[in-house]
This record gives structure tokens, C-alpha cells and sequence, in this order.
């Protein structure tokens, strides 16, 4: 039976980073975000959001994702109206994905809101990314076409570090790249361990 491994941090934390470190060791890797865009695609999914988000997001039937992540990264029922839609067929993606890598024994499934979206039930072990605060916030500066007011409105939609890290198996504090790579050779070398004593 193939193992899940959780993988989540907060926005800015380095977890794609860290995700794609297990990717290049050999570990398949499951990135939700990618999962969320991919679904968003479906006519199912597109019929569900125009019912409750309006005809106005999208533009040839495409849609606007910044209209869409400026709407409910500000309105939590919003958020979770959307969610009520995307994450069931993430979840329903992830299943068809996790057949095609069966034979392997354990996969990484990355989430920024692994444990907000209840997905961490689905996990055999959990691992979270930390990075103090200020790096994320320019790290995302650095990287999306945004403001520190709208980084710090994302950061209030998700779980606080303490209260993911109560919840994990392992941490990984990501400040430094190289120690974090190290960090994943070492999380393997248990994960191998664990897998030979089952």
C-alpha cells in the first residue's frame, strides 16, 4: 500500500521548493495547486463557479484567477464556498494520479492548506516548511506580481506554523536551501527505515 506524505507550510514557507527536492530523489509528487488548476478547467468545475461567483470572472470562458483570488482571499465564506467546490475534485484528481504510481512506496502530496482543507486525514506522516515570517513575505513579493498587504491577508487565511508543526512528523525550517535539501535526504533515510520494518 503506497504511503501518503503530507507536505504543507505556509505561503512563502518553500515548500514547492522542498517538494521539488523530493521529486528530483525519486519520490512522485503531488502538487494540489496544480491539481486545483488543472479541475478549474473541467466543465463541472466551471458550471459550479459561475453559479456562485458570477459569469463576470471569466472572459471567454476562461477564468480570471486574480479577480477570483482577490474575491476570496477577503471573504472567508468566499473562500470556503470556493473550496466546497475545488477540493472534492482535487481529491477525486489525487485518486486517479495515485493509481498511476501504486507501485511506489510512498508519494508526496504538497498542500498549502493540507490541514485547513482536512486533507492531512488522508496522510500516513505530515511534514511542514517554516521560514520566519519576513522571508516569506518577500519571498512572495519576489515572486508574484502583489503587495505585503495582500501577502499578509493570505497569511490570516491559513494556520499559524505552531499549530501545523503541533500536528507533524517532521519539520523543515527553510531558510537556508542547502540545509533544507539536507533536511529531505534525511526525512528518506527514515522513510526507507520505516518501510523496511512494515
Amino acid at each position: 500500500m503506497t504511503k501518503i506524505i503530507g507536505l504543507t507550510g505556509g505561503i512563502g514557507s518553500g515548500k514547492t521548493t522542498v517538494a521539488g527536492y523530493f521529486n528530483e530523489m525519486g519520490v512522485p509528487v503531488y502538487i494540489a495547486d496544480d491539481g486545483a488548476r488543472n479541475v478549474m478547467k473541467s466543465d463541472n468545475v466551471i458550471k459550479k463557479v459561475k453559479e456562485v461567483f458570477g459569469e463576470a470572472l471569466f472572459e471567454n470562458n476562461i477564468l480570471n484567477r486574480a479577480k477570483l483570488a482577490e474575491i476570496v482571499f477577503n471573504d472567508a465564506d468566499k473562500l470556503a464556498q470556493l473550496n466546497g467546490i475545488v477540493h472534492p475534485a482535487v481529491k477525486e484528481d489525487f485518486e486517479l494520479w495515485l493509481k498511476q504510481h501504486k507501485s511506489n512506496p510512498y508519494v508526496i502530496y504538497e498542500a498549502a492548506i493540507l490541514f485547513e482543507s482536512g486533507r492531512y486525514k488522508d496522510c500516513d506522516l505530515i511534514i511542514t516548511v517554516t521560514a520566519p515570517e519576513e522571508i516569506r513575505i518577500e519571498r512572495v513579493l519576489k515572486r508574484d506580481n502583489t503587495t505585503k498587504e495582500q501577502v499578509l491577508s493570505r497569511m490570516k487565511m491559513q494556520w499559524k506554523d505552531e499549530d501545523r508543526i503541533s500536528r507533524s512528523n517532521f519539520i523543515i525550517n527553510n531558510v537556508n536551501l542547502k540545509i533544507a535539501r539536507e533536511e529531505v535526504v534525511k526525512i528518506l533515510k527514515i522513510l526507507d527505515i520505516k518501510q523496511n520494518q512494515s
